[in-house]
């Protein structure tokens, strides 16, 4: 019965870092917007860094989220 508590809260720990993704995306966009405001003619540069930046943020939500999962089936 201990055992399968603790599971849960170690799965609602892992899911922690889908809010880390969420605050990373919001930052990537309002930088992206930001950068695109001040110079409008270096849109072209900044949107496959933007395009990355949301990537990686994602990837990581990603793999908090599985890693979640694999504790509740483990």
């Amino acid at each position: 019965m201990l055992a399968q508590g603790c599971k849960y809260i170690g799965a609602g720990l892992a899911a922690f870092g889908l809010a880390g993704a969420g605050v990373g995306v919001g930052l990537v966009f309002a930088a992206a917007i930001y950068g695109t405001s001040r110079n409008p003619s270096q849109y072209k540069t900044i949107l496959p860094i933007m395009v990355l930046g949301f990537a990686l943020a994602e990837a990581t939500g990603l793999f908090a989220l599985m890693l979640s999962f694999v504790i509740l089936n483990s």
